[in-house]
């Protein structure tokens, strides 16, 4: 993980704590750190807003984040950058979690991954050991919780994630990562 990925994840682990965690909340934040007002955040506000919520970031990491999630060239960063850098990861998520969810009850099934995904050329099934409902059934298993009710939940969804984006260094590998492997 480089300085500023470990920087965005104090970032984040800060909004947090704020409680800002929703993006209306992160856009309350972000309010809160655009001193003059004009609706981007230069490197020094960034630092002096931080600082005043108790993550001290120095002048190259707080220019380091303008860097990497600055998408326009301006030199600051404005909202929808903000919001990307800090939800990246989260937003990749959940957009996955809304295609397996077809029926967008908040919660999927195997009847929601039946019709994106074929267990029928599984070894299991090919030999008769499995049907193709029990391959799908197993495959949802690695998502939900300890209790296997068949049902995922979104945060269910992401705490499976949480342990799998520790293991990758930027936000860049992970959201491709999980839209390749969810063909987002």
């Amino acid at each position: 993980m480089d300085a500023v990925d470990a920087t965005m994840e104090k970032l984040r682990a800060q909004c947090l704590s704020q409680g800002a965690s929703s993006i209306q909340g992160l856009a309350r934040l972000f309010r809160r750190l655009d001193r003059d007002r004009s609706r981007s955040l230069d490197a020094g506000e960034l630092q002096r807003g931080l600082a005043e919520l108790g993550l001290r970031l120095d002048t190259a990491e707080a220019e380091g984040v303008c860097k990497r999630w600055d998408r326009d060239g301006s030199g600051t960063l404005d909202l929808g950058e903000f919001l990307r850098a800090l939800r990246a990861r989260e937003a990749v998520i959940a957009a996955a979690f809304a295609k397996l969810d077809r029926s967008g009850d908040g919660v999927v099934t195997v009847d929601d991954l039946r019709g994106l995904y074929s267990g029928r050329a599984h070894p299991k099934v090919q030999s008769g050991e499995w049907t193709e409902e029990e391959v799908l059934r197993r495959f949802l298993d690695n998502f939900d919780s300890s209790e296997k009710d068949g049902q995922v939940t979104l945060d269910e969804f992401q705490d499976y994630y949480s342990g799998v984006s520790a293991s990758v260094e930027t936000d860049e590998e992970f959201v491709a990562m999980v839209t390749s492997a969810w063909r987002l």
